[in-house]
């Protein structure tokens, strides 16, 4: 495919207004800098939350998180802290953070078309306290993402009702072909496709959990 001709571009602020219009009242107001009882019980059945940075140079990431129900834990009204897992240690989102440490982070509660949206500063915290009390079968996290509040907010839930993602009828997963097939096909492996089935297979949720340094 070659280069996509006749795109009208926006440019600036003023235009893209002019399109859009200005948002509702409501919509600006509901803003907030601390948590809220509400927000407090939707992180504490929240099993997953999406992490966006930017690093430096202003390249972005965007990481998922998942967990137990109220794996992220309420340090204060402004103040919450997410486990760090074992995982392949690329640790893209946290190297941007050392350079920026500004995040996005958006929580979803299963079966609930609204999320919850949170932004702040972010630190590394490789020790505190309350990392025994992020334990999940025997594993205490060796680092904690810490999130001081700038801004907190409900988000409607047009894009889950527009997308019918918790609709069961509409999902097609067979549609698409087995994770272990994607990594072959997409990425240099010195594994065969059998292989990494074994590796994707009935095993892999048992290593959940567990560190994979060598």
């Amino acid at each position: 495919m070659g280069p996509v001709t006749g795109m009208a571009e926006i440019t600036d602020e003023a235009e893209l207004r002019e399109l859009l219009g200005a948002p509702m009242p409501r919509a600006v107001a509901k803003e907030r800098v601390r948590l809220h009882d509400r927000d407090k019980e939707w992180l504490a059945l929240s099993p997953f939350c999406l992490i966006a940075t930017a690093g430096a140079d202003g390249t972005c990431d965007v990481s998922p998180k998942g967990d137990p129900p109220g794996f992220t834990l309420v340090l204060d009204d402004a103040t919450i802290a997410i486990p760090e897992r074992p995982g392949n240690r690329r640790a893209d989102g946290f190297l941007n953070i050392l350079r920026n440490p500004h995040v996005g982070l958006i929580y979803l509660v299963p079966g609930r078309d609204e999320t919850l949206r949170i932004n702040g500063r972010a630190r590394l915290v490789r020790e505190a306290p309350f990392l025994d009390d992020m334990v999940v079968k025997g594993h205490r996290p060796q680092l904690a993402l810490v999130v001081d509040i700038e801004q907190i907010f409900f988000h409607c839930p047009k894009a889950f009702l527009r997308s019918k993602l918790w609709k069961p009828e509409t999902w097609t997963p067979e549609e698409l072909p087995s994770h272990a097939a994607i990594v072959k096909s997409v990425q240099r492996t010195e594994e065969s496709l059998e292989e990494l089935q074994t590796y994707y297979g009935a095993q892999y949720a048992t290593r959940l959990y567990k560190s994979h340094r060598p």
